[in-house]
């Protein structure tokens, strides 16, 4: 029997982009021990420290607990995996030298099939995942701007919510962060990519759009809905009901948050690795395989695939 999850537990982050900055910062500010792995622009972290801004608050944190290596923080009670899922392959290293008997590894990234190959260097028993609605960009090391906090949802990797996920929800929410543990983690993704498959996807597809604009065009606005549409009857035929109401929820969210750069597009026009086959290949594979019709989300697939494409062989060239 596993011993209960500790009220002050020993963090790892691993990934400082905007959620790991965002969250790890937070959580450092509520008096957390929290660890950072990080592998550009930690001298400056060092010395700046961490700063949030928010439209109703800014948050400094001075001294940052910043390591080169996974092998200097040692050991943890909760290990936040922030990186990309286009960096997994990485995990293999960093992860082992953070785990002890009870460490929970609890996997931030986005898409569908995300916890399956952490799962596996680690073993599944110690997997959680989270679901971040939260807009946040990183645009310094160290630096994030967050234009809607949003909430979190977390939920063990193929389980029912267990007491210790429910301790670690209570984590977050003693630091300021609105997070919800729930039974049902799949079908918690499976809502993310309602927001996710269509403004990430038409920001790309679309030129390197933000938000408002697609909010603001009524064809791109109409895709959008489509897309979502498409996204709820796959969902169902796995047996996770999404409501119309969270459809219109999306779009109201989205007309707050403004001209915003999906997370997809920043790393795309960045020329970073982007989380194609997790956000629009897996659920494309998944919703044919139950007989869902996905026409809009194939084609947008092979927008961005083809993007990407065209991209790379743009580095080439110069």
């Amino acid at each position: 029997m596993n011993p209960p999850f500790p009220a002050k537990p020993r963090i790892a982050i691993v990934g400082t982009g905007a959620l790991g900055t965002y969250y790890g910062a937070r959580l450092a500010k509520a008096g957390h021990d929290v660890h950072f792995l990080v592998r550009t622009g930690r001298a400056g972290i060092l010395v700046r420290g961490l700063k949030i801004k928010m439209p109703s608050m800014r948050i400094h944190v001075k001294k940052v607990q910043a390591y080169a290596s996974c092998a200097e923080i040692g050991p943890c009670d909760l290990v936040i995996v922030a990186v990309k899922a286009t960096a997994n392959e990485a995990l293999k290293k960093l992860l082992p030298p953070l785990l002890h008997e009870h460490t929970v590894v609890l996997t931030l990234q986005n898409g569908l099939g995300v916890e399956e190959p952490v799962a596996e260097m680690v073993g599944a028993k110690r997997i959680a995942g989270a679901i971040c609605y939260i807009g946040a960009n990183r645009t310094a090391p160290g630096v994030v701007e967050c234009s809607f906090p949003g909430l979190m949802m977390i939920g063990e990797f193929g389980r029912p919510a267990a007491d210790r996920t429910h301790a670690i929800a209570a984590v977050f929410n003693k630091a300021g962060l609105k997070c919800e543990a729930h039974d049902n983690l799949e079908g918690q993704r499976w809502q993310k990519l309602v927001w996710n498959v269509p403004f990430n996807g038409i920001a790309i597809a679309a030129g390197g759009i933000t938000t408002d604009v697609i909010m603001a065009d009524e064809g791109l606005r109409t895709l959008a809905r489509r897309l979502m549409e498409e996204i709820v009857e796959a969902a169902a035929k796995f047996g996770h009901p999404i409501p119309q109401s969270f459809i219109e929820l999306q779009f109201e969210r989205t007309a707050k948050i403004g001209k915003y750069r999906p997370s997809s597009l920043v790393d795309f026009q960045e020329g970073r690795p982007v989380e194609l086959e997790e956000i629009w290949g897996v659920p494309v594979r998944r919703a044919k395989s139950v007989g869902a019709g996905v026409p809009r989300l194939e084609m947008l697939y092979w927008l961005i695939r083809r993007k990407l494409a065209a991209r790379k062989t743009g580095r080439k060239k110069r």
